[in-house]
């Protein structure tokens, strides 16, 4: 049986399979903007943004010019005259408008005489004028290049198709980020997050209507992919999401601003440090939480942060003691969530078995019914770090459910495509498998508009042949939305299949109880409770996952056991001078 197989061997490792031709378009606008590297002497950190720039005026004249020949057409039935030149046409369609000398033909067609990299910059501020919501945004730094490189970078852009759809310009702009990241290294990574992660994290917290944060917003992908999880379900995003961001780089920032602006958004997006500052006065505020922030951040001054810790301040469950950010980070996503908000975020592996402090905040985290699912998500998905991570996800609604004194725990190291030797990603289909799972979890019904028919395929191969392995005493009672009838009795779409719900599947998923939890020292590791598959070894890779996150948290340590030996040393001067 196919099920016994997929028990066994508890791999999903899709075909490496890619749009050739968006990925050739890819490479060749990457490649030609890669030219001002080895053509003008600039870092990465200097042509990243003005790269983007045009990247972003070229994705807005596609818009730009959609909505100019729907207003064309409509002038001629109308009486009340043209209104292709009036700005107002654009914005009520979450549109910007871009006046004639910012249009990408007018830059393009320039003469060889013009000062391009000045004529670029005015193109920019016409454009701020135009559209408020990007006053002091777009980069105006176009004169450092020579006009000669700049004209071939303009003519490589304009090879973008202009009819070219949402997902084709979404890409193209993934693309760059990702590209931009893996250039700067480190820092260029706190930008950019990959798609597949946040299309996951999307798909679990399921942002259809309300208030969205995301207090590390970088670029601005959580919200985009969010605004993309409504348009699919059939809604205007613009007038579903109310989109609050923070971010402490003012030039990523502005890239936010930028990737919300051709996106037909618009958002508070404020330069501010989160731990220190609360511009959105975000306590209790918000419906949905989603979030990469940076791990493992030392020096945070916490004197600063006194007046914020308590209940129903900001860290509620108090300041951890060691020198480490990852929970005051945890805390303010679950602190700024409603009565029923949810929260979606990255976190290092580090911070699920976390001790002291730390884990004295994890056990009130747990105990306050917040913490719904954990994720473990396997090495090389990340562009800048090859170190595996955690998906958390927060319920604040969760503790007036049936799985109130439950967390979900599912293993998906083994799931994934393989891009290339260093990288990794998710199909859709894979997402959707997993977004599924927690829906069974929760007792919904699937949702396959990611993923499709794969996606169904594989969660009627695993949750509707599977046996009821450890069951948990709950999920009797549970039955998907879309089953009624009791389990095995009801037909699955037409077929003779029973409907998939959710059971545990070693190597996969448990939904351990909370007495399971406070066994395991308060846990949130995912390996500690979804174990191996029958018949199943640990794998080299799973050792290195494991040694990477033990090897991660003995660095921590090291750093802390350093910082007690100065303090002891000078403590000891001091004693030894009076």
């Amino acid at each position: 049986m196919r099920v016994r197989k997929f028990l066994r061997r508890m791999q999903w490792i899709a075909p490496s399979e890619k749009d050739t031709a968006s990925a050739t378009l890819e490479k060749q606008l990457w490649a030609a903007a890669d030219q001002l590297r080895a053509n003008s002497g600039l870092k990465a950190a200097e042509y990243s943004a003005p790269v983007l720039g045009l990247i972003f005026l070229r994705f807005a004249e596609a818009r730009f010019a959609l909505q100019r020949a729907k207003l064309e057409t409509a002038s001629t039935s109308s009486r009340r005259g043209s209104r292709v030149d009036d700005p107002a046409a654009y914005h009520a369609e979450g549109m910007l408008y871009l006046p004639a000398e910012a249009r990408f033909d007018h830059l393009l067609h320039l003469p060889e005489a013009a000062n391009v990299g000045a004529k670029v910059n005015d193109a920019m501020r016409a454009i701020e004028q135009q559209n408020p919501q990007l006053a002091g945004v777009l980069p105006k730094t176009y004169t450092i290049f020579g006009g000669t490189l700049l004209k071939q970078l303009l003519k490589k852009m304009s090879e973008i198709p202009i009819s070219a759809d949402y997902d084709t310009f979404g890409r193209v702009y993934e693309y760059f980020l990702a590209e931009f990241a893996m250039t700067e290294g480190q820092g260029g990574g706190e930008f950019y997050t990959p798609f597949s992660i946040v299309r996951l994290l999307t798909e679990v917290i399921e942002p259809y209507h309300g208030r969205i944060l995301d207090p590390a917003c970088g670029s601005g992908g959580m919200f985009v992919q969010s605004a993309r999880f409504v348009s699919e379900h059939r809604k205007n995003p613009a007038k579903e999401l109310a989109i609050y961001g923070q971010e402490k780089e003012r030039a990523t920032g502005d890239l936010c601003r930028m990737n919300l602006a051709v996106h037909g958004l618009e958002g508070d997006i404020k330069q501010a440090i989160s731990y220190y500052d609360d511009p959105h006065a975000a306590t209790g505020r918000f419906d949905f939480v989603l979030a990469n922030p940076p791990f493992n951040v030392n020096a945070v001054d916490k004197e600063r942060l006194a007046d914020a810790v308590g209940p129903g301040r900001r860290f509620p469950h108090g300041l951890p003691r060691t020198d480490n950010a990852n929970y005051l980070w945890i805390q303010l996503f679950a602190s700024a969530l409603n009565a029923t908000g949810r929260a979606g975020f990255v976190m290092a592996n580090s911070a699920s078995d976390a001790r002291s402090s730390e884990q004295d905040i994890r056990q009130k985290l747990i105990e306050s019914r917040v913490v719904d699912v954990m994720v473990a998500v396997g090495p090389n998905l990340f562009y800048t770090v090859t170190l595996p991570c955690t998906l958390w996800f927060f319920d604040k609604g969760k503790a007036k459910t049936p799985r109130a004194d439950t967390v979900l725990f599912i293993d998906a190291r083994h799931i994934y495509r393989q891009v290339d030797r260093a990288h990794r990603e998710w199909t859709p289909a894979q997402i959707g498998f997993i977004a599924n799972l927690v829906r069974l979890y929760r007792g919904e019904a699937p949702d396959y508009t990611l993923g499709g028919d794969e996606a169904r395929a594989k969660l009627q191969e695993v949750f509707g042949q599977v046996e009821r392995v450890v069951p948990n005493a709950f999920f009797g009672d549970l039955i998907a939305a879309e089953d009624q009838a009791p389990y095995g009795t009801k037909k699955a779409h037409g077929s003779s299949l029973p409907a998939p719900r959710y059971a545990d599947v070693p190597g996969l998923c448990k939904a351990a109880t909370l007495a399971e939890i406070e066994a395991q020292g308060w846990s949130l590791n995912p390996g500690r409770y979804v174990g191996v598959a029958p018949g199943e070894a640990v794998s080299d890779e799973d050792f290195k996952a494991q040694l990477e996150t033990l090897n991660e948290e003995l660095e921590t340590l090291n750093k802390q056991a350093r910082a007690f030996e100065q303090t002891i040393a000078g403590n000891v001067a001091e004693i030894l001078e009076a």
